[in-house]
């Protein structure tokens, strides 16, 4: 049998873009034993997929953690993977070729790899392009459309009303530029024909408060959903507004029509979220874009 890893060790919004990538790999190796290497947070939603026989969490230990790497090299060796296909394409993962062992095909960025991903503007491509790109190098010509059925959960008990919109207000942390001002949101919310709710990771509650404080029938999500459970809720409603970060990704793919909010701090060039309806607002800087271009955007996207 066929042994196959591939490489993707995150963020969310990377790992939602891989979805094609991964359902190419899986109709081009139908019969092959198929391994994904990850980090904890995605392993759930990889092996929910349907497109993995095994999903390994252990993908990125600590460099200072000795033994944690030494375990993942020795069990990397160990498997005698006969193709690697790296879809991190980071300096970490293209070290993993050494752990991986000469004998196994790679395509990636990693030195001697056998299918380099060999287009010298790669950098400049859409993470989605990029990825195809990489993959008919290595062979691959068939990418069928990923099938999402796997992204549904029961969400009964989240006391959702039949028609809400979905709003995505967060972002990471450490990237405050990438936030469209929660105050918007609010007006935004409240200026729309039918109720919201809003998702988020715990540190996102904040911002849903003052959302509810100007919204007082929105369904505050933030904290208790799962990535599967987004995906239900994203099935659901008529469409969503968000900023560019993982879950907003995960929303468009799901097959929600999405407005997405993109700033200076990232370029939709390079890494817009996709899906069957996806529009993009732009604006320099983020925090200076009016309500009313919003809505008129919203629009657009609803008419379409």
């Amino acid at each position: 049998m066929t042994r196959i890893l591939v490489i993707k060790l995150a963020s969310l919004g990377d790992v939602v873009q891989a979805f094609g990538p991964f359902a190419a790999i899986r109709a081009h190796h139908p019969e092959a034993e198929i391994t994904l290497l990850t980090t904890r947070p995605y392993a759930e939603l990889a092996r929910r997929s349907g497109w993995f026989d095994r999903v390994w969490e252990d993908g990125r230990p600590d460099w200072t953690d000795l033994p944690a790497v030494w375990r993942l090299a020795r069990r990397l060796r160990g498997e005698r993977f006969d193709r690697v296909y790296d879809l991190q394409t980071s300096s970490r993962s293209s070290r993993y070729r050494w752990f991986v062992g000469g004998r196994a095909d790679w395509s990636g960025i990693a030195a001697g790899a056998s299918h380099p991903h060999a287009n010298p503007a790669r950098d400049l491509m859409h993470t989605v392009e990029r990825q195809r790109e990489q993959l008919e190098m290595a062979g691959i010509t068939r990418f069928p459309a990923p099938d999402m059925g796997f992204m549904d959960a029961d969400i009964s008990g989240f006391g959702l009303p039949d028609r809400f919109a979905l709003l995505v207000p967060g972002a990471s942390p450490g990237r405050p530029a990438k936030r469209w001002p929660a105050e918007r949101y609010a007006v935004l919310a409240a200026g729309l024909d039918l109720p919201v709710a809003i998702i988020g990771g715990p540190a996102e509650r904040e911002i849903a408060q003052a959302i509810l404080a100007s919204a007082s029938a929105a369904v505050d999500l933030t904290g208790r959903t799962s990535f599967a459970e987004i995906g239900a809720v994203a099935r659901r409603a008529a469409f969503a507004i968000g900023n560019d970060t993982g879950p907003a990704h995960l929303v468009a793919a799901a097959g929600c029509p999405t407005l997405a909010l993109f700033g200076e701090d990232s370029d939709p060039a390079l890494c817009a979220p996709r899906g069957p309806r996806v529009a993009v607002l732009r604006h320099l800087p983020l925090a200076s874009l009016g309500v009313e271009e919003v809505r008129m955007a919203l629009l657009g996207l609803r008419a379409g």
